[in-house]
C-alpha cells in the first residue's frame, strides 16, 4: 500500500511573463478568491520519484514522466494527498503501459481529453478518489457549452423539417378542400339551389395567394356560358 499524491502546476510557460502572469491572476481570482478552479495542468505520483501525466505529440504515446514538481513547462502550485493504493508496483506499471497505449498524443483535446482527464481516469484504476472538481471546472464547462451548442443546432434543423414537413400536409388539405367546392359551384342550376344552403369553406385571402392560379377554374368562363345558353335556344326556336 503506497500513497498516491496530486500534483498541481498553473499553465504557464516561463518563455513569456505576460501570459505567466494574467493566467496566474485568473487562477488566484478564479481559485483562491472564488473557488470555482482556474487553468492548471495535474500530474499522479505513484510508487518512486516521477509524476505521471498526458499531453500533445503527434505520433506515439502522449503518456509521460517527469521528476516530481519539476516539469519545465507549468508553474508548480500545490500537491494533494488522494489516498493510498492497494495496488502493487508490478500492476501499477502494467496499468501505466495500458493507459499508454490508450492515450495516443494525437488525441489530446483541451476540451474533452487534456492532463486532467488522463489523471481521473488513472486515479480510478489505482482506486483512490478522483481529482477535486475545481482543477478541471474550466474545461468541463466549455466541453458542455460546445456539446449544447451543437444539440441546439440539430434540435433547431429537426424543427425546420417538421415545420416544412407540416405546412406541406395543410397545404394539401386546404387545397383539397377548396377543389371540393369549386367542383359544386359548377352544378347544375337546380343543384346549385340546394347547395346555397349548405355550408361551404371561405377562403381566406392569404389562402388564396397559396393556391396556383391554374388550380381554380375561371368564374367569367361559366358566367359567359351561362348568359349564352337561352341566346342559343332562342336561335333554334327561331329557325324551327
Amino acid at each position: 500500500m503506497t500513497e498516491v499524491m496530486l500534483h498541481i502546476y498553473d499553465v504557464t510557460n516561463s518563455g513569456s511573463d505576460n501570459t505567466n502572469n494574467t493566467i496566474v491572476q485568473i487562477n488566484k481570482i478564479f481559485k483562491d478568491g472564488i473557488g470555482l478552479g482556474g487553468i492548471f495542468h495535474s500530474a499522479v505520483q505513484v510508487y518512486g520519484e516521477d509524476e505521471w501525466s498526458f499531453g500533445f505529440c503527434e505520433q506515439g504515446t502522449g503518456v509521460f514522466s517527469c521528476p516530481v514538481r519539476k516539469n519545465p513547462m507549468y508553474t508548480y502550485r500545490e500537491c494533494i494527498v488522494l489516498g493510498k493504493t492497494n495496488l502493487s508496483k508490478f500492476k501499477v506499471n502494467q496499468i501505466l503501459r495500458e493507459l499508454s497505449r490508450e492515450w495516443p498524443g494525437n488525441c489530446y483535446d483541451l476540451l474533452s481529453k487534456n492532463c486532467n482527464h488522463f489523471c481521473n481516469e488513472f486515479c480510478e484504476r489505482l482506486g483512490v478518489p478522483k481529482l477535486p472538481g475545481w482543477v478541471n471546472r474550466f474545461a468541463n464547462a466549455g466541453d458542455t457549452a460546445v456539446e449544447i451548442a451543437e444539440t441546439t443546432a440539430v434540435r433547431f434543423r429537426q424543427a425546420k423539417t417538421e415545420i416544412v414537413t407540416a405546412s406541406k400536409v395543410a397545404y394539401r388539405f386546404l387545397a383539397g378542400i377548396t377543389s371540393n367546392n369549386n367542383n359544386n359551384a359548377l352544378d347544375s342550376p337546380g343543384n346549385r339551389n340546394n347547395n346555397n344552403n349548405s355550408p361551404r369553406f371561405q377562403q381566406p385571402s392569404w389562402f388564396k395567394n397559396l393556391v396556383a392560379a391554374g388550380a381554380k377554374p375561371s368564374t367569367s368562363t361559366t358566367t359567359t356560358l351561362e348568359n349564352e345558353k337561352p341566346q342559343l335556344l332562342q336561335k333554334q326556336e327561331s329557325q324551327v
